[in-house]
């Protein structure tokens, strides 16, 4: 594709060279980089991505993009027969052109983002079952794994992917005939402009609470916020949690979104009634078409209500039949949302990716609810993340669990013993029985042989993730085979 195809789009190019140049791909990475293609020039957190600039062009790059800023010295070793591209805002250049080089995939199927401080995961995994069972050909992309078809093209890296390899995901989906894409739409994603360029159908915004304030994510929640709201900005229509203070402020902020409600507790368009919680599912009622129907899903927690509210406007939008988002709804399972792990023993023991305050709290409010026995919780905080957290994290283990087991998550390059320590100032504040074993695999051990009938134990943080990251490097570690692993020599 021509160099001045690709830029179509963008607004207040300075460019030197030639701009009739064939390019043969496009890559953000000087070590991907192939003769003929343009690389981008991306700063890291951690990086300058001008110190890559010479890598490339050694690597066969015959153009290069970057931000105007870009240190001077940089551009002018660049030879002059290569054609240079500056732009305002490279992140936003970068989404446009992936855009433009795959023949912007979106406009091509029905495109659905679903953005949302929980919820995110189980919301695209019902909406995609709905429709699939309505005889839709779906793709799903979001933090577990990317689907196709109904078929799994592998574990992600993050919720949503950076802007190149999103759109060169959409295009297999097109050229897979996919006619609905479900999407989880992270707030980084929107904030750093990976989504820019999509062309979004329907926006999903499930719940908004305190989470990934950092350094290397949002400075506080105003910047969090502000960046999910983008969302409705780049979509024709609109579903959100009324009953959620935050959410329910998009009708005011995107009037030009067409914006319909759902809910529990306040007026909605679409209203959820008569709600029964057991350990194993959650039912109400809630009008489709013309008739009440009692719907159950096959996840337990008022939140299940809620996900399968937001799933249900969807499918409504879809003309899908009342029997086949019964079914779905009933037989959904999403790896790592409140999971139950199977094991000869029969013991309750629960996965849940819960790594929010709110989310949390959520989970041990719902098990309290149906459970006989103890509520034994198992659970640590993510190192390089939001620390502010750890303490509430603390407490509300400390006053909802009834035996509460502080660990390490993914450390990252933090130290685990500092973090469990900083968890700790939050429970010691409650009456709550707790320890900390640093260990994970030995903090779930010891939960499972502390387990009587009657007692579940819930193991928070990780959910469907497979490894444990410590010090950059990421070490096996599947809680699902932990778990029947101790249960097998318990």
């Amino acid at each position: 594709m021509k160099l001045k195809e690709i830029l179509v789009g963008l607004d207040r190019v300075k460019a030197k060279g030639d701009l009739d140049v064939d390019i043969s791909n496009i890559s953000s990475s000087s070590k991907e980089v192939k003769q003929g293609d343009m690389f981008v020039v991306i700063n890291g957190f951690e990086s300058n991505g001008a110190e890559f600039i010479e890598e490339a062009l050694q690597n066969g790059a015959k153009v290069i993009m970057a931000q105007i800023d870009i240190n001077k010295e940089a551009i002018l070793k660049i030879p002059n027969d290569i054609t240079i591209v500056l732009v305002e805002n490279v992140r936003h250049a970068l989404a446009i052109v992936a855009c433009n080089f795959y023949n912007n995939p979106s406009r091509k199927f029905k495109l659905i983002g679903v953005t949302g401080t929980k919820g995110k995961t189980t919301t695209t995994f019902m909406i995609k079952d709905i429709l699939e069972k309505q005889g839709y050909k779906v793709g799903l992309v979001g933090t577990i794994c990317t689907y196709i078809n109904g078929k799994n093209l592998g574990d992600n890296d993050r919720t949503t992917p950076e802007s190149l390899e999103l759109q060169k995901i959409f295009s297999m989906m097109v050229e897979a005939k996919t006619e609905v894409v479900v999407m989880e739409v992270s707030s980084q994603s929107l904030k750093l402009s990976r989504v820019d360029g999509c062309d979004f159908d329907i926006g999903i915004f499930t719940n908004f609470s305190e989470d990934h304030i950092s350094e290397k994510e949002h400075p506080d929640m105003e910047d969090y916020f502000n960046s999910k709201v983008q969302l409705f900005k780049m979509c024709k229509s609109g579903f959100i949690n009324i009953d959620n203070i935050y959410t329910s402020q998009i009708l005011k902020l995107v009037p030009e979104c067409d914006i319909k409600t759902y809910g529990i507790d306040n007026p909605a368009n679409l209203l959820a009634k008569d709600i029964t919680v057991t350990n194993t599912t959650a039912d109400f009622k809630v009008k489709i078409g013309d008739r009440n129907e009692r719907i159950k899903v096959g996840i337990p927690g008022r939140f299940s209500v809620y996900n399968a509210l937001a799933a249900i406007s969807v499918a409504n939008k879809f003309n899908c039949s009342a029997d086949n988002i019964k079914e779905a709804l009933l037989n959904v399972r999403v790896p790592g949302r409140c999971e139950l792990v199977d094991n000869s023993k029969e013991l309750k023991i629960m996965i849940d990716y819960a790594h929010s305050p709110e989310s949390l709290e959520n989970i041990l409010q719902s098990a309290k609810e149906y459970t006989l026995g103890r509520v034994i919780c198992v659970f640590g905080c993510g190192g390089d993340r939001d620390a502010r957290k750890r303490p509430i994290m603390g407490e509300i283990a400390g006053k909802l669990a009834d035996y509460t087991i502080v660990t390490s998550d993914n450390p990252r390059t933090e130290n685990p013993e500092e973090i469990v320590k900083e968890i700790e100032a939050g429970i010691k504040k409650t009456k709550g029985k707790y320890e900390c074993i640093v260990d994970r695999k030995e903090a779930i051990k010891t939960a499972i042989k502390m387990e009587k009938k009657n007692d579940i134990v819930i193991i928070a943080g990780k959910g469907h993730e497979l490894t444990q990251e410590i010090n950059h490097k990421k070490y096996p570690f599947d809680e699902r085979v932990i778990v029947r692993e101790i249960i097998e020599n318990k």
